[in-house]
């Protein structure tokens, strides 16, 4: 069992750009993905730090921008190598396979920016590929959307591709648990399709529980805290 840590994407956009992370709070999630980058440096888990470029010229992410840039903290800390990408996956148009082959690793532990898009998209990748996902999602953070098909706050967003994703995808965890988990050597289970919907639907009761009863379940059982 060998991991790399996968820092995806902490650059300037989402803290002070013309993309900013909504929840968790990026004070919060940054300081859990530095503290996952030290854990993984003492441990000698290999560290990659990837970095989203975009055409030039563009609102976000236009290479050589402040908003391209890392955060100075993330960038200030030791890194096996940084990678740029061009897709939300970066197994598309980059090294991405070639190094974790040449690694040896068989777990990636993702972190970074956005939970919904290149976190989702590398870990639905990297599951058909064979590959154990883990996922920090107190490193990591989303966006409100509004568009055509409707409208969804930062945490529903987090909250719920976190759930989705620990149902097949990735083992979703928190910093703390991922660094005892590195210290001790021992790998991150995730859940399953059929046990989270059997869940959800025992929740659901059988007619018998009111539906205050049953919101409330509910609500205890899916919020982003509890889950992680």
């Amino acid at each position: 069992m060998r991991r790399a840590l996968i820092v995806i994407d902490p650059q300037n956009e989402y803290f002070d750009g013309n993309l900013p992370i909504e929840y968790p709070p990026t004070p919060s999630s940054l300081s859990n993905l530095l503290r996952a980058m030290d854990a993984a440096h003492a441990a000698n888990v290999p560290l990659l730090v990837v970095q989203h470029t975009a055409s030039v010229g563009a609102p976000i992410f236009d290479k050589g921008s402040h908003g391209w840039h890392l955060h100075p903290s993330v960038a200030a800390r030791p890194h096996d190598l940084r990678m740029e990408k061009r897709f939300p996956s970066l197994f598309t148009g980059t090294p991405f396979a070639d190094w974790i082959g040449a690694q040896r690793v068989d777990i990636l532990s993702l972190a970074g920016y956005m939970t919904h898009n290149c976190i989702a998209a590398t870990a639905f990748e990297a599951m058909h590929r064979g590959l154990a996902v883990e996922f920090l999602a107190d490193a990591a953070g989303a966006l409100p959307y509004v568009n055509e098909a409707g409208s969804a706050t930062a945490e529903e967003v987090h909250r719920v591709t976190s759930v989705v994703l620990h149902t097949n995808f990735a083992a979703v965890t928190t910093t703390d648990a991922w660094t005892e988990a590195v210290r001790t050597g021992r790998a991150i289970t995730r859940d399953s399709v059929y046990a989270s919907n059997r869940r959800a639907r025992e929740f659901a009761g059988n007619g018998a529980r009111t539906a205050g009863t049953r919101r409330h379940a509910e609500t205890r059982q899916f919020s982003y805290e509890t889950f992680i």
